[in-house]
């Protein structure tokens, strides 16, 4: 289980706090993390960029000279690839950039890249100042008293729109909603400042899926061994039914040779 370093709201330090094992669960795969991050830088782009090929440039109807006698090279449109002004011969053509992956894998990614911080000591949990409107100097002097160095990552405890405004023109300070990050996000940040409720709710809610587990669970193995005990009875009714069959097949040749004597008598 990971630990944390803990702030109160003051910028004080306090006692370490665990982390849920539901998210920080020690799993770092950095495979699935590089694909996270090749898909959102991909997805980034516009795909916006073109040129035209002679095709679609305009003019070069007619050949600018004749093919022989002139000495010069021949060519057939002022508008090939060659001229000045011509058209490009391997244009970028707009087109989608866009990449999908599964739910699960952006998911494994997400935990990868969290326990990566995590495992290095850069995952802070805070309570954060309530701010009554946007204010970047008592945003900056609370990162100061926690000495946070370098890119940091707000994640707070549901959208807070006053400290992503405040957070808005420092160029080393990025604002998500916890759960909203992106493992971009996560990567970029030298060190994740987590909002302390948001952390608790996600404990509670997996101790809570906890509890409601071992109900399905007792369900499902009950179900299993009624299913078990039923294909149990099934193969004994079979090999009933085959002992059956194999009596009655020894029986016959019996019954035909007693036959066979009679006659003989």
């Amino acid at each position: 289980m990971y630990k944390a370093r803990y702030y109160k709201v003051d910028g004080k330090k306090g006692k370490a706090r665990a982390l849920p094992d539901v998210l920080f669960d020690g799993v770092v795969n950095e495979g699935v993390m590089h694909q996270a991050v090749k898909a959102y830088l991909a997805n980034q782009r516009q795909g916006t960029a073109a040129a035209k090929t002679r095709s679609e440039v305009s003019g070069g109807n007619s050949k600018p000279w004749r093919q022989k006698g002139t000495g010069r090279a021949r060519q057939g449109s002022t508008r090939a690839v060659q001229w000045e002004g011509g058209g490009r011969a391997f244009p970028p053509i707009p087109h989608s950039w866009r990449q999908q992956i599964p739910r699960k894998v952006k998911a494994l990614a997400r935990r990868s890249a969290l326990n990566d911080r995590a495992e290095n000591d850069r995952v802070v949990l805070v309570d954060m100042p309530s701010l009554e409107k946007p204010r970047t100097r008592e945003l900056t002097g609370f990162l100061g008293a926690m000495e946070m160095a370098g890119k940091v990552l707000l994640l707070t405890d549901g959208k807070n729109e006053n400290l992503y405004l405040s957070a808005r023109n420092l160029p080393d300070v990025t604002v998500r909603p916890f759960g909203h990050e992106s493992v971009y996000d996560v990567l970029w940040a030298h060190t994740i400042v987590i909002e302390r409720s948001a952390v608790e709710k996600l404990g509670e809610a997996a101790a809570d899926d906890t509890a409601k587990a071992p109900p399905k669970a007792k369900a499902a193995s009950k179900a299993k061994a009624a299913s078990k005990t039923k294909a149990a009875a099934g193969k004994a009714k079979a090999a009933g039914e085959d002992e059956a069959a194999g009596k009655d097949e020894a029986e016959e040749p019996a019954e035909g040779t007693e036959s066979e004597e009679d006659g003989d008598a």
